[in-house]
């Protein structure tokens, strides 16, 4: 989606036009390509950046970038201790303890305290891997640029899509190695303090295809986080720039 308004251009009468000795007007100046930025020609399919942090996903783009490596520390803690860390978390945890799994942990309050502290801890070291650690190394941007008026089934395939492909601290397309390679780090840690039962190889596989699971959803729901701010005006959170209206100021309808 193109940034900025566009150009109208106002019929003149020539300089010097009616008179004995007219003034040709100036030569025509080469149009300018938008796209010999690189960050902009990648950006422009994008609703642009939320001017504010988002609270619940602070890993939404606010600028074009690049990011710092201090940056992407400061974003790793953020998520980190964001209410969609923590809320899949305590989701991730209660399907546990419906499952018993792991059975070590055992049952009531207690058990499910285990299984919490066991995601967080899964959650927080995935983000430091992906977000910190690999992302400064390959120099990727670890952000999530969401679409501009995203349809459900473009959701879905842009969502998958991010999954293997993110962009580097230049703005282009690159294999997303720091987001795949981060949460099988972290699985692997996470043996360390995991009962022995989830320390098979095996098991730590189907905890990498869980949080893939997961990343995939959460994808889902920042593709249309700054568009769903905008419809129910939600300004603290202001969107740049704002999804067409239409002639009666009502946002079109999209999907």
């Amino acid at each position: 989606m193109a940034i900025g308004a566009p150009f109208f251009v106002l019929a003149q009468k020539p300089a010097g036009a009616g008179t004995g000795n007219p003034t040709l007007p100036d030569s025509p100046q080469p149009k300018q390509d938008d796209n010999s930025n690189p960050v902009v020609g990648t950006t422009t399919k994008f609703v642009g950046y939320m001017s504010n942090k988002s609270i619940a996903f602070p890993d939404i783009a606010t600028s074009p970038g690049p990011m710092t490596s201090g940056q992407k520390f400061k974003l790793f803690v953020n998520q980190s201790i964001s209410p969609a860390y923590l809320l899949a978390a305590g989701i991730s945890a209660a399907y546990g303890q419906a499952r018993e799994v792991p059975e070590a942990y055992g049952e009531g309050w207690e058990g499910y305290g285990n299984r919490y502290g066991a995601a967080v801890a899964r959650a927080s070291s995935n983000s430091f891997f992906s977000t910190y650690v690999l992302a400064s190394a390959f120099h990727h941007d670890p952000r999530f640029f969401p679409e501009s008026r995203p349809t459900f089934w473009g959701a879905v395939k842009y969502s998958a899509k991010t999954i293997v492909i993110s962009r580097n601290d230049a703005g282009k397309e690159v294999l997303n190695s720091s987001g795949l390679l981060g949460p099988l780090l972290a699985e692997g840690l996470a043996n360390a303090y995991l009962p022995a039962s989830e320390q098979t190889l095996g098991k730590t596989f189907e905890r990498y295809g869980t949080d893939t699971a997961w990343k995939f959803a959460a994808n889902m729901f920042k593709d249309y986080w700054p568009t769903i701010f905008h419809r129910y005006k939600l300004n603290r959170l202001v969107i740049l720039p704002a999804p067409p209206a239409s002639q009666d100021g009502q946002p079109v309808p999209q999907g």
